[in-house]
C-alpha cells in the first residue's frame, strides 16, 4: 500500500504564484517608507518618535493580530480571510495616500497592518495544505520565504523609485492594483481550507496577545530613546505580564488561540527564534544603512535604491540556496552559517565613514540579506513541516508572528539604538554652537531634521551642524552594526544547539506529535 502524500498539481503551483502577490506586498509595506522618510519629513514634519511609529505601527499591529486572524481563517476559511484582508488593505492604502498629518499617516499604516494580519496567515497555511509532499513543500516554502525576504529587501527600492518618480503617496497607491488582481484570481485558483475542530475564538486571548505586543515594543522604544526610562520599563513590564497571562490562558483552553505547547518541541522553538532573528537583522540593517545613503551621502531615493539591488537579488535567491544546501548539510549548520554571514555584513560597518563609498553599504546589506534569507528559508520549512496539515494555521501564525516581531524589534531596537546614539553624540557636538533650545532639539531629534536646520541657519554654523550630524550618524551606525553582529553570533549558536539532529527528510510532524503527547 502506498502511503506517500499526493503530488501537487499545476494548479497548485499557479496558485502559489497568486499567494506570492499579497505576501510580497505585505512584506514590502514593512519597509517601503524607509526611503520616503525625508520626503515625508519635509511635508508633514514628524518628530523622530513619529517617524519610528510610521514604520513600526504597521508591523506592530500586524504581529499583534496574526494569531487571532489565523484562528479566524482556520475556522471560517483561509481563502475567505485572504480576500477580506485584500479589501481592507486596499482601503487602508487609499487612506494612507490621503494623509495630511503624521498621526493620520500612522493611523493608515495601522489599518494596513490589520489588512495584512487578515491575509498573511492564509498565505502560509494554504501553502501547507496545497503541498503535502515534503520535497515539493520545501521548494514551495522556498518561494514563500523568498517573497518574504524580497519584500523586505525590495520595499525600499520600490519606495525609492515610486517616491522619486511620483510622490510618497504613490507608495500607498501601488498596493491597489495588486489587491484587485488577487480578488479576481484568488477564487479561481486557490482552494478553500479550514480546521473543522475549531469552534470559537477567545476574545480575552486576542486582547492579551495584542496588549503584550504593544506594551513590550512601546517600552523598548522609550528605553532606547532614553527620554522616559520609567515609562519604558513600565511598558515592558505590562507587556510581559500580558504575555504570561496569555500563555497561561492558552494552556487551559480546549481550543487555544495559539498552541503554545508546540514550543515544548526543540526544533519548533529553535526555528521560530531563528525566523525572528533573521528578519530582525535584515530590517534593522535596512533602517540604518539606507538612511546613511540618503542623509549622509546625499543620494536621492532613486540613486539609493540602485545600490540596494545587490541585496535584493541575494535576498531573492537565498531561500533557494538554502534548499539546495540542506540536501548535503544538516539544517542547523546551514542556518548557523547564514546567520554568521549576516554577522559579517553587520561587522563591515566598522569601516564606515561620512565619505565612504556606497559600495561598502551595498556590500554590508547584501551579506546581511543573504545570511538572513538563508535563515528564513529553512526556518519556515522546519516550522511548517513540524505540524499536521490541520494545524497549519497555528504554525503559520506562529511563524509569521515571529517574522513581524522581528520586523518590529529590528526597527525598535536597532533603530532605537541608532537614534539614541545619534542624539547623544550630536548633542555633545553642537553644545558649543550658538543655537536656540528649539533648534538644538530639532538637530538632536533626527538626522533629517538636522539637515533642514543646517539649511535654514546657513553660513559657518549651518556647515558645522551638517558636519557634526553626519559624523554623529555614522558613529551611531557603527554602534548599531556592532550590536547587530553580536545578535547574529548568538543566533547562530542558538541554531546549532536547538536544531541539531533535525534532518532534511525527517518526518518532523510525526516526531513532534509524539513529543507533544509525551
Amino acid at each position: 500500500m502506498n502511503d506517500a502524500p499526493p503530488k501537487a498539481t499545476a494548479r497548485s503551483w499557479i496558485g502559489l504564484a497568486v499567494l506570492a502577490l499579497p505576501l510580497l506586498l505585505i512584506t514590502i509595506d514593512g519597509t517601503v517608507l524607509i526611503l520616503g522618510l525625508p520626503a515625508i519629513s519635509a511635508e508633514l514634519s514628524p518628530t523622530g518618535t513619529e517617524q519610528l511609529w510610521m514604520i513600526d505601527i504597521y508591523s506592530l499591529v500586524l504581529a499583534g493580530l496574526l494569531v487571532a486572524m489565523s484562528t479566524v481563517g482556520d475556522r471560517f476559511g483561509r481563502r475567505r480571510n485572504l480576500l477580506i484582508g485584500a479589501v481592507v488593505f486596499a482601503m487602508a492604502s487609499v487612506l494612507g495616500a490621503m494623509a495630511t498629518s503624521p498621526w493620520l499617516l500612522i493611523g493608515a499604516r495601522a489599518l494596513l497592518g490589520v489588512g495584512g494580519a487578515i491575509m498573511m496567515p492564509s498565505t502560509l497555511s494554504l501553502v501547507r495544505n496545497m503541498f503535502l509532499d515534503r520535497q515539493q513543500r520545501r521548494y514551495a516554502m522556498a518561494v514563500w520565504a523568498a517573497m518574504a525576504s524580497v519584500g523586505a529587501a525590495v520595499g525600499p527600492i520600490a519606495g525609492g523609485w515610486v517616491i522619486e518618480t511620483f510622490s510618497w503617496q504613490a507608495a500607498f497607491l501601488m498596493n491597489i492594483p495588486v489587491m484587485l488582481l488577487l480578488l479576481v484570481l484568488g477564487p479561481l485558483l486557490l482552494p478553500e481550507s479550514r480546521n473543522p475542530e475549531l469552534h470559537k475564538i477567545d476574545i480575552l486571548s486576542v486582547a492579551l496577545s495584542f496588549a503584550g505586543m504593544i506594551g513590550v515594543v512601546y517600552g523598548i522604544k522609550n528605553l532606547t530613546g532614553g527620554k522616559d526610562i520609567a515609562l519604558g520599563v513600565a511598558g515592558v513590564v505590562v507587556g510581559l505580564i500580558a504575555v504570561v497571562l496569555f500563555v497561561r490562558r492558552q494552556l487551559t483552553l480546549p481550543t487555544p488561540l495559539m498552541e503554545v505547547r508546540l514550543f515544548k518541541v526543540r526544533y519548533f522553538r529553535g526555528a521560530v527564534v531563528g525566523d525572528l532573528l533573521s528578519i530582525f537583522a535584515m530590517v534593522g540593517a535596512l533602517v540604518a544603512l539606507i538612511q546613511h545613503l540618503q542623509l549622509v551621502l546625499g543620494l536621492s531615493p532613486l540613486q539609493a535604491s540602485v545600490w540596494l539591488l545587490p541585496q535584493a537579488f541575494l535576498a531573492a535567491i537565498a531561500a533557494f540556496v538554502a534548499a539546495a544546501l540542506v540536501k548535503r548539510f544538516l539544517p542547523a549548520y546551514v542556518i548557523a552559517a547564514g546567520l554568521l554571514i549576516a554577522a559579517v555584513g553587520f561587522g563591515l560597518t566598522i569601516f564606515l565613514s561620512p565619505t565612504s563609498s556606497p559600495a561598502l553599504i551595498a556590500t554590508s546589506l547584501a551579506l546581511v540579506s543573504l545570511g538572513a534569507g538563508i535563515g528564513l528559508g529553512l526556518s519556515n520549512d522546519i516550522i511548517m513541516s513540524s505540524v499536521r496539515p490541520e494545524r497549519a494555521g497555528q504554525a503559520a501564525a506562529t511563524s509569521e508572528t515571529a517574522y513581524e516581531i522581528g520586523t518590529t524589534l529590528g526597527t525598535a531596537v536597532l533603530g532605537g539604538v541608532l537614534v539614541a546614539w545619534y542624539t547623544r553624540v550630536v548633542t555633545a557636538g553642537t553644545g558649543a554652537l550658538d543655537l536656540t533650545a528649539s533648534l538644538a532639539d530639532r538637530v538632536s531629534s533626527t538626522m533629517a531634521e538636522a539637515l533642514l536646520v543646517a539649511t535654514e541657519v546657513g553660513g559657518p554654523t549651518g556647515a558645522s551642524i551638517l558636519d557634526i550630524s553626519r559624523h554623529a550618524f555614522t558613529e551611531a551606525i557603527t554602534v548599531t552594526g556592532a550590536a547587530g553582529a553580536g545578535v547574529m553570533v548568538l543566533a547562530a549558536i542558538w541554531a546549532l544547539v536547538t536544531l541539531r539532529g533535525a534532518a532534511a527528510n525527517n518526518d518532523l510532524a510525526a516526531e513532534h506529535e509524539h513529543e507533544l503527547r509525551h
